[in-house]
This record gives C-alpha cells, sequence and structure tokens, in this order.
C-alpha cells in the first residue's frame, strides 16, 4: 500500500514562526494541508481571516514570549515534532557603516538569537519523545556576499554555521536539522525594510539604486508557495539533507557558488549591481 503524506504526519505537530505572511505564512498552509497540526506565530498577532492553521503571539527577541508560545502549543499537543524559524527582518540596501551597533544587535536579535531561543525551548522536548526536526529559513546570502546588505547576509552566514553544527550535534538523538536558502521571494521583504538609523550623504544614490533594483526583481521573483513545498519535503524526508535551495535561481546559484572559481563569483556579483559603476555617484 502507498503510503501517503498525511499518512507520514499524522499526529505530528508543526510550530511556525513568523506565519503572519510571506513564507511563513504560505509554509504553515503547507503544512497544514500536509497533515500537520500547525501553530503559526506573529510578533503583532493575527490578523482577521479565514487559516488553516491556528495562530499564536511570539516575539522570538523575548525569552518570556518565547517560552509561553511553547509551553502553549505543549498543553495544546503534547509535543513538538517540526519546528520552522522563519521570523526575521532586514535594513534597506545601505552600506555598512550606515547601521549603527545598536541596529546591527537588533538584526541579529531576531534573524538569528530568535532562531537560539526558539532552537533551545524545543530541543528538550524533542529529545524526551524522541525525534523532531528543526527547519531554518536561511538565504543564498547565507553563502554568497550581499554588498549593501552586510548585517543581514551575517544574519544569514550565521544561521549556516549554527545551523550545520546543531545537525551535528542532535542527529544522534534522533533530531535533524536542515536550512532552506531561497533567492528573491516575492513578499512583502522589502515593504518591511528598516531604514538604515546612520545615514552617510556618500552613500544616497547607492540606497536610491539599489532600493529600486531590489523592488523590481522581488515583483519578478518566485512565489512564497516555492519555498513552503521544499520545507515540507525537508520535514518529511526520510533522509533529510542539510542544505536545500528551492527554485531554479537559488539552485543556479549554489551550484555556482560550489563550482565556480572564486574570481568569477566576485566578478560577477560585482557586475549584477554594477559596483564599479558605483564610482560615478561619489
Amino acid at each position: 500500500m502507498k503510503i501517503g503524506r498525511k499518512d507520514i504526519t499524522k499526529s505530528k505537530t508543526a510550530l511556525v514562526t513568523g506565519a503572519s505572511s510571506g513564507i511563513g505564512e504560505a509554509t504553515a498552509q503547507r503544512l497544514a494541508m500536509a497533515g500537520y497540526q500547525v501553530y503559526g506565530t506573529s510578533r503583532r498577532g493575527a490578523p482577521a481571516g479565514q487559516r488553516s492553521f491556528a495562530m499564536l503571539p511570539l516575539d522570538v527577541t523575548n525569552d518570556e514570549s518565547v517560552e509561553a508560545a511553547v509551553t502553549e502549543v505543549l498543553r495544546l499537543e503534547g509535543r513538538v515534532d517540526l519546528l520552522v524559524n522563519n521570523a526575521g527582518f532586514a535594513v534597506a540596501p545601505a552600506g555598512a557603516e550606515e547601521s549603527s551597533i545598536e541596529q546591527a544587535w537588533s538584526i541579529f536579535n531576531t534573524n538569528f538569537f530568535g532562531i537560539v531561543r526558539m532552537t533551545r525551548a524545543v530541543v528538550p522536548h524533542m529529545r524526551q519523545q524522541g525525534g523532531g526536526r528543526i527547519i531554518n529559513i536561511g538565504s543564498v546570502l547565507g553563502f554568497l556576499p550581499a554588498p549593501y546588505m552586510a548585517l543581514y547576509a551575517a544574519t544569514k552566514h550565521a544561521i549556516e554555521g549554527y545551523s550545520e553544527s546543531l545537525d551535528h550535534e542532535l542527529r544522534t538523538r534522533g533530531i535533524r536539522v536542515s536550512v532552506i536558502e531561497p533567492a528573491y521571494t516575492k513578499t512583502q521583504f522589502d515593504a518591511n525594510f528598516v531604514q538604515p538609523d546612520s545615514t552617510l550623504d556618500e552613500y544616497r544614490e547607492v540606497r536610491a539604486v539599489l532600493g529600486k533594483r531590489l523592488k523590481e526583481v522581488i515583483q519578478a521573483a518566485d512565489e512564497p508557495v516555492v519555498v513552503a513545498d521544499v520545507v515540507v519535503k525537508a520535514a518529511i524526508a526520510a533522509q533529510p539533507k542539510l542544505r536545500y535551495a528551492p527554485g531554479g535561481l537559488a539552485n543556479r546559484l549554489r551550484m555556482l557558488r560550489r563550482f565556480a572559481p572564486a574570481a568569477l563569483v566576485d566578478a560577477g556579483v560585482r557586475k549584477d549591481l554594477q559596483l564599479d559603476a558605483q564610482m560615478a555617484f561619489q
């Protein structure tokens, strides 16, 4: 008899952070369709509307909020089989020196330490129940440079290293960790940018050009469901991979980074963003 996806996920519980829109919402919906009992979270609370999954308030930067959300899922379901760490934000394209130390701490506190908090909250329960999955939403910027998005890229690089180390630690406990590395995705990502808090006039033209370009590529990008389907694939895989690259562009960039000479990758990044031409802005 053929075993379907819902047979595999029957009676399993998933917790998805940042599920009010975009990749998080699409992921929660796809997991619910696959048979999981899904709890999405949002720092701002759930907007009105029909959803195929429950929503809980959660601020990943707050220890008490993380503990309260995980405790509530355990109270309702008795277990957490899958954690999808998706919550995060980015600073709008700008020079690295245009963000203060306080702003750098803020983006790391959400994008990276939020994952650390969530992981610390669920792993003891996964160990006790004998297994589980943790899937972290990274980015192609976790293995490629991102000029004028240095802090965001740094958080995604940190997620890569943390996830790979964690997978080695937890594998013998029946827990696997994977990273999803999407490229541009058609979401409200750019609309939710935080503006740099220490702007310099030297970068004014660059900020305008790159902000406009980013809006254009996001409008032409893959829909969030492309990423969500790969999350489900990783969640139910008997032998999950450490890294998944959803969509054609993400796969091409992964292959380029793996096999192309470093000088060629460097030149490609500079040509794509017209970095050398930007001397004309000065």
